[in-house]
């Protein structure tokens, strides 16, 4: 899902490959485990907006998010799209404060809001 790509890039751990596609590795987190735990979630949400310490994969993930979001995720597995929509749906509407601070980070100008938001609808995202 194309306006997932920020929340992919929060929860799935993509890094990237050198045949341009991200790796597999992280594919297998789960989830839910992340999406339950406000402190796991919020390890890698403070990650994102340089507001607190990062793994190395997370930093891997806020160096990419920038070519995802422009790529409209051309080099996520089928896997990574489909949980970055699950993210995007969770934090949407369970967590609007963080997703409006990622996108005032990530796309002040409402750039991939608007390129995204037509398909977030059709999915059922209420952007």
């Amino acid at each position: 899902m194309k306006i997932a790509i920020i929340s992919l890039a929060l929860i799935a751990g993509c890094l990237a490959m050198p045949q341009d596609k991200y790796t597999t590795k992280y594919d297998s987190i789960d989830l839910d485990e992340i999406l339950k735990s406000d402190r796991l979630f919020n390890n890698y949400f403070n990650c994102l907006m340089d507001q607190g310490n990062c793994t190395p994969e997370a930093r891997e993930l806020k160096k990419i998010l920038p070519d995802a979001l422009q790529t409209e995720c051309s080099k996520c597995s089928e896997k990574q799209k489909q949980g970055a929509e699950k993210v995007a749906r969770y934090v949407i509407e369970n967590k609007r404060d963080a997703w409006n601070a990622l996108q005032a980070k990530y796309d002040p100008e409402g750039v991939y809001y608007n390129k995204y938001k037509a398909e977030a609808e059709k999915r059922g995202i209420k952007v």
